[in-house]
């Protein structure tokens, strides 16, 4: 019987140190993930920081720190990723979490609705913000301010489906945000550095937003489907209150003193009042932007109805499932993003070449493309277009910017932009409802030859256009020399004329 208890007494002691061991075990393991987890955390901080360095290192160069040319790029920077936050919250609400394959009914209802914000853009907000010249910073922190403020309209009103609330909160973000984007075009000449060009500022500008909201859209997309819809629009709120603080210590030099003459009417803008260049830059870009949504509604459509070669049943393509549906539509929206890099990145290295060159050239190259897609149309052209599309939407636009900040004066370049903004998306909308009605032909040959031909004639009447110009300039130019010419030959033959009395302008 003792010997039983002994027996029982080790096997206890045993257990006992076991479990001790076991504690002990998992102490260092705990003691293990903290430090690996804390390690992780340092080395991740001192990554960020280093990135956080590289990037201002790259908006402060050339002057760019002292101008406040800088200060703006990190602020359009971070208005950017918020943009790109709150379309990635809303893309899974029940109002705007629409399938990819929804009717064209539907599609074509959605582009409509976007002219809306424009069509408030250029008639008001443009000169609205020209009459608030003196007060930029404000101006830019209000569209800032009430972003963050619909934000939280549109996160409480997410949970009950409140579709109107949605639906208000979209368009009034849409407008504040395209109204920031005009205020921020209109004081990039104050400031611009001396080293830098209008084309290579603004691409900087570009290079980051592009940058800023493609590291945004899948972290917002975690943050979406990790807290909700409504949590991340109340974070986006967060920041875009933050950045209007921002928008407000921005250098005082950016407003400019209203110097409207007392009594002067208002001058509106139009196409036909902006000037021979900035007309020319602007068509040229309308047509890119004609290019760019026919495509996109285009291709997409055929390729979810399986019209294009290498979906066809027939086709060894079909076989592959590499090319399915989702994947080529995913590749396709990858080379477009690569586009939009590439265009920015190309601007920002132009930057002795003229924007109005720098426009006709990116036209060319697009029906150039165009029409080699049409002839030779497969996977691979379908990835080459979409990024020329995105590159040419790019490059001329940032171009077509720089043109209008140069030519325009300063007391109507706001309403310019809200102009030229309003024209652009028309004809982005006009192309994107012409790809839905082409796509339901179910032929890529006779779309994209639509489209090739269309942009050749917008091409040539351009450069008819163009060189008509250039003649009348000639020509005038001949005729102001042959004018001064014949005035200096006559005032030197009355000089020398000996039957003609000198006389005294003094009397």
């Amino acid at each position: 019987m003792e010997g039983g208890w002994q027996r029982a007494r080790e096997v206890s002691r045993r257990m006992a140190h076991g479990v001790a061991d076991a504690g002990r075990a998992c102490a260092r393991a705990g003691k293990a993930t903290v430090g690996g987890t804390a390690r992780a955390g340092r080395v991740t901080a001192t990554g960020a920081r280093k990135v956080g360095h590289a990037a201002r290192k790259l908006t402060y160069a050339n002057g760019a720190g002292r101008t406040g040319l800088g200060r703006l790029i990190e602020l359009s920077a971070g208005n950017s990723a918020c943009d790109a936050m709150v379309t990635v919250a809303l893309a899974s609400t029940v109002f705007f979490g629409v399938p990819v394959g929804e009717a064209r009914g539907s599609v074509a209802l959605y582009l409509v609705i976007t002219m809306l914000p424009f069509a408030l853009l250029a008639p008001f907000v443009g000169p609205i913000l020209d009459r608030f010249r003196s007060g930029r910073r404000y101006v830019m922190a209000g569209t800032l301010f009430g972003r963050g403020l619909l934000c939280f309209a549109m996160a409480a009103a997410v949970g009950p489906g409140d579709l109107p609330t949605l639906f208000i909160g979209a368009l009034g973000v849409l407008v504040l945000s395209k109204a920031y984007n005009v205020s921020r075009a209109a004081i990039m000449p104050s400031v611009l550095p001396a080293d830098i060009t209008l084309v290579s500022a603004n691409a900087r500008v570009a290079l980051f937003t592009l940058v800023s909201a493609g590291v945004l859209v899948p972290v917002g997309a975690g943050l979406t489907a990790w807290l909700g819809s409504a949590a991340v629009l109340r974070v986006a709120m967060v920041a875009f209150l933050l950045l209007g603080v921002a928008a407000v210590r921005l250098p005082r030099h950016i407003d400019s003193p209203d110097l409207e003459e007392e009594g002067a009417a208002p001058r509106w803008r139009t196409l036909l009042k902006v000037g021979p260049a900035v007309a020319e830059a602007v068509w040229a870009n309308v047509a890119v932007r004609v290019f760019s949504g026919f495509l996109l509604f285009f291709l997409l459509f055929l390729v979810q109805d399986g019209a294009v070669p290498w979906l066809a049943a027939e086709e060894p393509w079909a076989r592959d499932q590499f090319f399915d549906i989702p994947k080529t539509i995913a590749l396709l929206a990858g080379a477009a993003g690569l586009g939009g890099l590439l265009g920015a990145v190309v601007a920002n290295w132009t930057r002795n070449h003229s924007p109005q060159v720098i426009v006709l050239i990116t036209l060319a190259v697009t029906a150039a493309t165009t029409v080699v897609s049409a002839i030779l149309f497969g996977v691979w052209t379908a990835l080459a277009i979409s990024l020329v599309a995105a590159f040419a939407q790019e490059l001329g636009k940032l171009a077509l910017d720089a043109i209008v900040q140069r030519e325009i004066g300063e007391e109507v370049r706001s309403s310019t932009f809200g102009v030229v903004e309003a024209v652009l998306q028309l004809a982005w909308v006009s192309g994107g409802l012409v790809g839905l009605v082409l796509s339901l032909t179910r032929s890529s040959t006779a779309g994209l030859a639509t489209l090739a031909a269309a942009l050749v004639a917008a091409l040539g009447w351009l450069l008819l256009s163009r060189r008509r110009r250039v003649r009348a300039t000639e020509d005038d130019l001949r005729r102001r020399r042959a004018e001064a010419a014949a005035h200096s030959d006559q005032h030197r033959t009355d000089t020398l004329d000996p039957t003609k009395p000198l006389t005294n302008p003094n009397g």
